[in-house]
């Protein structure tokens, strides 16, 4: 029995493939039209998008009382995907988000608009905030705003806008995108 490493370790690799992914982890899918990609750019990317997705959820979670909110997270959550987007083009973006976009901008609109004009059936003017304050064991007293609601609406909105600019406009600047029949790319590789 023989360990498939030792073979692929003795074969000489071209320096213009050093930089190319060959763990699977790396590569999303085989796409032959798709640019060359950036092993570096990629492990990159995978380590630094958790990252700025839990930077942009505390900035819609402080933003009631310090710098942030809704649309300064969605912002950042949208730049989380276009790292992603830009490191493994819509091969990776599709892996990254399991959702179809539209669906997520719809469910911010409809939590947004929901969060706003919920205070009017208790009689209260529109975008009416209320404030809980609950004592958590652990963490102390935890204030709790109704319009963290209205932002959550809106950092979806924005990440919903921003991953689908890139799956609809992006996809069409890839060479082989939406659009782009096989003829075309022959004659243009030819």
């Amino acid at each position: 029995m023989t360990d498939r490493r030792s073979d692929e370790a003795r074969d000489p690799v071209p320096w213009t493939e050093w930089d190319k992914p060959r763990e699977r982890w790396l590569m999303t899918e085989q796409d032959t039209y798709s640019w060359p990609r950036s092993m570096l750019l990629e492990v990159l990317a995978r380590v630094l998008f958790p990252t700025v997705l839990v930077f942009s959820v505390y900035l819609l979670i402080a933003g009631h009382n310090d710098a942030g909110g809704g649309f300064s997270g969605g912002v950042v959550g949208g730049l989380a995907f276009v790292l992603r987007y830009i490191a493994g083009g819509s091969a990776e973006l599709a892996m990254a988000v399991r959702v179809r976009p539209p669906v997520v901008i719809g469910v911010g609109l409809a939590i947004a608009v929901l969060t706003a004009l919920v205070p009017v059936l208790f009689g209260e003017s529109v975008l009416a905030s209320g404030i809980w304050i609950y004592e958590v064991p652990v963490l102390g007293e935890v204030k709790l705003a109704s319009n963290l609601l209205l932002d959550l609406g809106v950092y979806l909105l924005i990440v919903g806008t921003v991953v689908d600019l890139l799956r609809t406009m992006g996809g069409g600047t890839e060479v082989g995108g939406p659009g782009v029949d096989g003829e075309e790319l022959d004659e243009e590789r030819g």
